[in-house]
Order: structure tokens, then sequence, then C-alpha cells
């Protein structure tokens, strides 16, 4: 049993939950703080988690299904579970479904608003596996789903969606796609061969490189245009300084000709950017603040 957990949360890659989960308490704190002058309750901030992971697992379970046969064929990803036959597509299918219940349990115990826009979170989720097949603006679908974890802790604090929110929403839709972007020109010779949209596959490493620049220069952007919005302090301010250093950074690590530090772009400095603006948010909220 603790094997097959273990194959589970690999599957998942449970530990990338770290470049959303900050995200969405950063969604959940802004929201309190700006309709109702407060900060989350923990009861709240326990349904988020559990709805996060929820809508994680069920992602992540439905893009090894669907991309089975497609892993299969790519070294890269030829010995994840489901393609090394570590588990069955039955065992997959029961999790996803186990894991939409647990999105919809969590989503029922926030607000209504939550509930109602359950099937647009849904449609995001299962819609993402099917875009490399036909568009190469599928990293930036991704970056749309993935969005919707802040958008979703905004959102069941305060059952509204106000420009603040769409802001952050499209900040971190735009870091992901660019980080995205990055990590798929390891596939890009595989994605040429198999007919597979990426932006790589359309306009080479060197050129998807500079793609992943400019919206992650946009990125730069919309978290200075949050401080300016929330009224946030410089604790905050610095947290933004040390998440763009970051951005900037990470991009001196991969070049057109090494990819052989993508992973450490992809994961040690994108985790480390989540957590740097969650941890500087709280600071300013919780620390410097008297409620």
């Amino acid at each position: 049993m603790i094997r097959k957990i273990k194959i589970f949360l690999e599957m998942i890659k449970f530990e990338h939950t770290l470049f959303a989960l900050p995200f969405a308490f950063v969604g959940a704190m802004l929201g309190a703080v700006a309709v109702d002058h407060r900060l989350p309750a923990w009861s709240e901030i326990g349904w988020i988690i559990l709805a996060l992971i929820g809508a994680r697992s069920a992602a992540m379970g439905l893009n090894r299904l669907i991309d089975k046969a497609i892993d299969l064929r790519n070294p890269r990803t030829a010995m994840r579970a489901l393609p090394a036959g570590l588990l069955r597509s039955g065992e997959v299918i029961l999790f996803i479904v186990v894991s939409f219940v647990i999105l919809f349990y969590a989503a029922s115990n926030l607000n209504p608003l939550a509930v109602k826009l359950l099937p647009v979170a849904v449609f995001m989720l299962v819609f993402y596996s099917y875009t490399k097949r036909f568009t190469w603006l599928c990293h930036i679908v991704l970056g749309l789903t993935i969005g919707l974890a802040p958008l979703g802790g905004w959102v069941a604090i305060t059952g509204s969606i106000d420009a603040t929110a769409l802001l952050l929403y499209a900040t971190v839709s735009l870091w992901t796609a660019g980080f995205d972007i990055m990590y798929a020109c390891q596939d890009y010779e595989f994605d040429v061969k198999e007919g597979l949209y990426s932006i790589p596959s359309r306009f080479g490493v060197a050129r998807s490189l500079w793609i992943a620049r400019v919206l992650h220069a946009i990125t730069a952007v919309g978290f200075i245009a949050l401080f300016v919005s929330t009224g946030l302090s410089y604790s905050y301010l610095l947290g933004t300084l040390i998440a763009v250093f970051i951005l900037f950074y990470q991009h001196a690590l991969v070049k057109p000709h090494d990819l052989s530090r993508i992973n450490t772009a992809f994961f040690t400095m994108n985790g480390t950017l989540s957590v740097a603006v969650f941890a500087f948010t709280l600071i300013d909220l919780v620390v410097l603040r008297q409620w």
C-alpha cells in the first residue's frame, strides 16, 4: 500500500503543488483583506488546501491518462507510472474520480460562487491535456488553468471577483506559461517528430526562450501592479523584487544549446519564487498589520 501511494504521488508530482498552493493562499489573503478587512479563517484555509489538492490531483491524473501513449514513445517520460506499467488505467481513473469528489466537497464548504465556477475549472483541467494535439498555445492554456489557484483562493473567501483578482490571475497565468515553455524545450525534437504542438516545436528552442522571457517580463510588471492596486507595504514589494530577480536568474541558467539545468530553473527557482511572494505577503498582512 505504501509503495502504491508513493507511485501515485510520483505520478502527479505532488511536490509541484508548491507552485500553486502559495499563490492560492495569496489570493485568499488579499481577497479577505480587500473585501472583508480580515484574514482568512483556519477552516477556510483548510478547505482551500483540500480543494487545491483535489483539483491538481485530478488534473495530473487526467494528463497522465490522456498522454499515456505519447509518454510511452517519449524517452524522457517512458518510465512514468502508466507507460511503465506500475499503475493500471483503471486505478488512475478511480484516482481521478476520487480527486474530483474531494474538489467538489471542499468547494461546497466554501461559498455558492465557488460551486458555480466548478464546471469552468473542471473544463480547463480536462481541456489542457488535449491542447498539445492542435495548438501551440497549449502553454497559455496551462497557465490559465494553474492561474485558477489564486483566483480560486480569492473566490473561496470572498464569493466575488474584481479587477485585483483578475490581475493576480493574469500574472500567475503568464508566469506559469513562461516556465512551461522553458520546460517544453526539452521535448523539442520529440514534439517535432510526433507532430505535437508546442511553442518550441513551432518556433524553435532559441525563440521559445525569448518568448518565455517576454512573458516573465510582463509577469514582473503584474507583480508590481499588484503592489500598487492592493496598497500592500514594502514587505510585499521586497518579496516582489526577489521574485523578479528569480524570474530573470532562471533564464540565465538555461541556454538554447544547454538545457542541462532546466530542472533547476523549473522546480527550484519557481518553487522559491512562489514561496517568496507568499512569505512576504504573509509578513505584510499578519506581522506588520494590526487586526
